[in-house]
């Protein structure tokens, strides 16, 4: 809090705003005082409003700063694991030894889906968007544990969040599995929660599945660098269905309708489709001259980012894991992928990008990532929501432990006025 203040003229009239200043970053001005002096602000897509006050995660795009809980995205990514960086957003601290074993083993007992839940899948048609499967049942997670949703009991809280991070791969897998007949393949608690989704996968029931531990560790990589990104879309969707005290699951199957929109969670798939329509190195300098072109429609995809305005924290790190994993796999002859390493490097060199900032972002590197291991692109997105789960449940965690109202965003009215109906 601060006694500065902000003075808005607005006709013969000032208004006193109050300033606060953060921990780190700019400083805001609380309007919330503005509808008693009959106005408000307009700000389509809230790109200057802050809807809430959360100690969980900071970017600074000027500067291509990521923090968790303070704690930087690379060193993260570095040195910890995924269920690490769950206990981390959802805690505020870092666990200790015996506080992260304690937690690793709490969500591997955890990783069971009722087996009635097979039914909902069975439900759906074989070609279905596994997109759409997860929300789905995502959302039917209430009907199994309707008598400990009480959002305001902490404990009920948080094992509904053990529930969600264990469960959460195993959907994602099944959804999978599904769309291609293949049968549904259990968890297995002796596997790291990357190597069992790359076992839930790829495994089948016929034969041994041993996951290769430099995906595993890609895959948790990419689960990490996934697991939270501030007040975005799907975010702040969660955020708005918790604010009518709505269960957890219906939020974090709204955060999953929000993140399945292409502007949002779909990007890398978007990457992996320009690649295919470039087609063939030779083709990469004419769709360079289209996308330097104004006037012409086509623009490259994974490149550059609304937020991050040097460069993004974490495709530096994705970067990294693109050449082990092509490495591993020996597939840096993939005509895809020597597209992809071509057009990073005109990015990284050519003047054009570089003065426009266009550099390679975390869904450039990650489609590569995927498409290498032998995941489709339809369940890119899939993928993304179940990193993304930690996020979304510790930021409704946040709000509905403290005090919040529920949101009701205003408008700026521009139909007709009041009118009488016309007589008879």
């Amino acid at each position: 809090m601060t006694d500065r203040k902000a003075t808005l003229s607005v006709g013969d009239k000032s208004i006193e705003l109050p300033v606060y200043s953060g921990t780190v970053g700019p400083d805001v001005i609380d309007v919330r005082g503005l509808v008693q002096e009959g106005v408000f602000t307009y700000d389509p897509g809230f790109v200057s409003t802050a809807a809430c006050e959360s100690a969980i995660t900071y970017i600074d795009g000027a500067n291509g700063v990521l923090l968790h809980r303070g704690y930087p995205i690379e060193q993260l990514a570095d040195q910890s694991d995924y269920l690490e960086v769950c206990y981390l957003l959802l805690n505020g601290e870092l666990p200790s030894p015996e506080e992260n074993q304690r937690f690793h083993e709490t969500i591997k007992n955890h990783t069971m889906l009722h087996d009635q839940m097979r039914n909902f899948f069975n439900g759906f048609r074989r070609d279905a968007h596994p997109m759409a499967i997860m929300c789905g049942v995502v959302g039917a997670l209430s009907a199994f544990y309707h008598d400990q949703m009480d959002v305001t009991d902490d404990e009920q809280r948080q094992i509904t969040a053990h529930r969600l991070i264990a469960k959460m791969p195993t959907i994602a897998a099944w959804c999978y599995k599904y769309s291609i007949g293949q049968p549904f393949m259990y968890p297995r608690n002796d596997l790291s929660y990357a190597e069992n989704f790359l076992h839930m996968m790829f495994g089948v029931p016929c034969e041994e599945y041993k996951p290769n531990p430099v995906l595993a560790k890609a895959m948790d990589k990419i689960f990490i660098l996934h697991a939270d990104h501030e007040q975005n879309a799907s975010t702040s969707t969660v955020r708005l269905a918790g604010s009518t005290g709505a269960n957890p699951y219906a939020c974090i199957a709204s955060g999953i309708a929000a993140l399945w929109g292409p502007a949002h969670g779909g990007a890398n798939e978007a990457v992996l489709d320009m690649l295919a329509e470039i087609g063939d190195e030779s083709n990469i300098d004419e769709f360079i001259a289209k996308a330097k072109d104004k006037n012409d429609p086509f623009r490259l995809m994974g490149f550059g980012h609304r937020v991050y305005k040097n460069f993004d924290p974490r495709a530096k790190v994705m970067a990294e894991t693109a050449h082990e994993v092509l490495t591993e796999l020996g597939l840096e002859n993939d005509p895809l992928l020597k597209i992809a390493q071509r057009l990073e490097k005109i990015a990284l060199e050519d003047e054009y990008f570089v003065k426009r900032q266009l550099y390679p972002n975390v869904d450039f590197y990650s489609g590569i990532i995927l498409k290498a291991i032998g995941i489709p692109t339809s369940m890119f997105t899939v993928i993304f929501a179940m990193s993304r789960t930690i996020g979304w449940f510790s930021h409704w965690n946040e709000m509905v432990s403290g005090d919040y109202r529920i949101g009701r965003p205003r408008q700026l009215y521009t139909g007709s006025p009041k009118r009488d109906y016309p007589a008879k």
